[in-house]
């Protein structure tokens, strides 16, 4: 997939609206019952950076940024200002935040994944930009030091060795979100702009 590893400019991504989507099939029986499906594993966030715009520099900086992305053409990151954390929002990255694997004597990669839990239940995230400087990682406990005890590979830690059977792993860290435009189109009346109408910049989660 084509995507450049940048970040949409974070002072404007501040003030975008957005959030999460799921998609889910609903069929309504003919005795009232319904039949709930969904043909997706994982969420999709989308967002409008145009709330983020407030003068005309910001403006000419999204439109730069938009025409070196080529529209659609090229994700790129984002950061996720309500959710960006493996802990709480304001708690420092610990390397037990989560639970990522357990050993089992032969495998020693393990995907970055971030689990939201609610009344017993939970949906696991994958985790594939990371901000690497943030990443901390345990392994049973002890934390291990990057380089030597373990290296990351995308959203995957690769440790230096296989743990042993039943041994947790576990990562804290931060993380963008991949996204692209959703438009090819940005279009701005600069009369309505300084009258206070913000232009739409539509912005959806990518898979990689």
């Amino acid at each position: 997939m084509s995507f450049h590893d940048v970040r949409f400019p974070g002072a404007i991504s501040f003030g975008s609206s957005g959030g999460v989507e799921r998609r889910t099939e609903v069929v309504t029986l003919a005795n009232g019952f319904e039949e709930r499906n969904s043909p997706w594993s994982q969420s999709r966030r989308r967002y409008d950076a145009g709330l983020g715009i407030q003068d005309m520099n910001d403006l000419d900086e999204v439109l730069a940024f938009f025409e070196a992305r080529r529209g659609r053409l090229f994700g790129f990151r984002w950061k996720d200002w309500l959710d960006h954390r493996s802990g709480l929002p304001g708690a420092p990255v610990d390397p037990t935040d989560q639970v990522i694997g357990t050993g089992d004597g032969s495998v020693s990669s393990f995907q970055l994944t971030k689990t939201y839990e609610s009344g017993g239940f939970s949906a696991v995230r994958e985790i594939t930009k990371p901000i690497e400087a943030s990443v901390r990682v345990a392994v049973g406990g002890v934390e291990q030091t990057p380089g030597s005890g373990f290296i990351l590979n995308g959203g995957l830690v690769e440790l230096s060795s296989a743990p042993a059977f039943g041994v947790q792993v576990t990562a804290g860290f931060e993380f963008d979100v991949p996204v692209r435009f959703d438009t090819d189109v940005i279009e701005v009346n600069l009369a309505a702009f300084e009258a206070g109408e913000i232009p739409s910049v539509p912005i959806i989660e990518v898979r990689l």
